[in-house]
């Protein structure tokens, strides 16, 4: 087989992989659990869906009272705005939709909250008066 066949034929084979995934291997041996699966074949079978939880939203702003040190910088370093939230049980970085509030609006995990706050999510807003105007409302997030 030529060098520009066998080219072709390895590109062709890995577009059919990569258009057209394969389930992962069944073994008649293997029990009934999944603990078994071959991580790059089943990585392929479709996008993740979001993550949805049920949490508690709070409001914050960049006044003395609500943070530790330095009101305008958060725990990830950056500066506040509009589409930050912190968050306890969420890592640095994490995008979120809380769309029954914000609808399509993303927001990053960039900075903290108290530590006895385990479950609950805090939005950023430009003023304490918009803060405490938001009050605390139970929605679902969406993890993304």
């Amino acid at each position: 087989m030529s060098s520009s066949k066998r080219s072709f034929f390895l590109v062709f084979i890995l577009l059919f992989l990569l258009f057209f995934p394969l389930k992962a291997f069944d073994s008649p041996f293997s029990s009934s659990s999944e603990s078994f699966q071959n991580f790059f074949l089943t990585s392929r079978l479709s996008p993740t869906t979001p993550q949805v939880m049920e949490v508690i939203l709070t409001g914050y702003s960049s006044s003395f009272e609500e943070t530790d040190d330095d009101p305008y910088i958060t725990a990830s370093g950056k500066r506040p705005y509009f589409g930050i939230v912190a968050s306890n049980f969420l890592p640095l970085g994490t995008k979120i939709k809380i769309p029954e509030i914000f609808g399509e609006k993303i927001f990053i995990v960039e900075d903290r909250m108290n530590p006895r706050f385990k479950d609950r999510i805090d939005i950023w807003f430009p003023s304490s008066f918009e803060a405490k105007l938001f009050g605390i409302k139970k929605a679902k997030i969406y993890i993304l």
